[in-house]
């Protein structure tokens, strides 16, 4: 069986095909990440208000042993890079997906050298990684508050918790 190749599946680019592909996107550049395992509403508006501070967007996904190490469950991430990555690559606002093993997206972000570095309001502007460096060469950083509070562990919890 063939698969149809779909437009939004021209947004995947594996980590090692970034430096060429940035050259494509337009500036200002946003870049955020994380795992998006389960999306849902506070996953898309977060992604959309990032997004809006730029022209362009990197998605940059944990890989999956990356989100093991991240302490979420021996079963997380319950979708696989590949449908994960699919799914986020499916989203208007996105320009590009990539994806990272290490712990931490750092490198990448030296590679991107994003304008615009964003994560949620989880996270203070002083401790994001990579913010520093954004700064350094003259980028903004940005926690964004969550406008929805929903969250993938408690969806999961929620279904686990569910009686037959």
């Amino acid at each position: 069986m063939s698969m149809l190749s779909v437009p939004f599946e021209q947004k995947l680019c594996p980590p090692e095909q970034l430096a060429e592909r940035l050259v494509a996107l337009p500036r200002p550049l946003v870049f955020t990440n994380g795992c998006f395992d389960i999306l849902h509403r506070g996953h898309v508006t977060y992604l959309a208000q990032a997004r809006s501070l730029g022209a362009g967007m990197i998605v940059a996904l944990n890989t999956d042993a990356s989100v093991r190490r991240q302490g979420k469950g021996d079963d997380r991430p319950i979708n696989a890079l590949e449908q994960r990555a699919a799914v986020i690559a499916s989203l208007e606002s996105v320009s590009l997906v990539t994806w990272f093993d290490s712990d931490t997206p750092y490198e990448l972000i030296l590679a991107a050298r994003p304008d615009i570095l964003v994560k949620g309001g989880d996270w203070a502007v002083d401790k994001i990684v990579g913010a520093k460096e954004v700064m350094g060469w003259g980028g903004a950083v940005h926690s964004i508050p969550f406008l929805h509070q929903t969250s993938t562990t408690r969806t999961l919890e929620k279904i686990r918790s569910a009686t037959c």
